[in-house]
């Protein structure tokens, strides 16, 4: 469990920064596409979940849960610091389902 919740934190670090780029943290914020772009970052997110996790469910819920968190801190609603809490309490979420049989 601890290599998944090391790999979960790893993934999530790359995919939020290496992967997201100056392209997708601007663009989630404006533009035409701004959702589109939004769930894309999102959707890398989810894919870096499902590498770790082999878990298709985590998958979706890690997509829709960071798309929200994100919103929220495009919409002023959370600080830096918030967003990345919640990304992590995800990540604690998603073990606990594991642990638990449920993912």
């Amino acid at each position: 469990m601890i290599e998944i919740a090391a790999f979960l934190v790893a993934a999530h670090f790359v995919a939020d920064y290496p992967l997201q780029g100056d392209f997708l943290a601007k663009a989630k914020f404006d533009g035409p596409l701004r959702a589109w772009h939004l769930f894309g970052h999102s959707a890398i997110h989810g894919g870096a979940v499902l590498l770790v996790t082999g878990s298709l469910l985590l998958c979706l819920l890690e997509t829709v849960a960071h798309m929200a968190i994100d919103e929220a801190k495009v919409r002023g609603w959370t600080s830096f610091a918030q967003d990345q809490t919640l990304h992590m309490a995800c990540k604690a979420t998603w073990l606990a389902l594991i642990a638990a049989g449920a993912a």
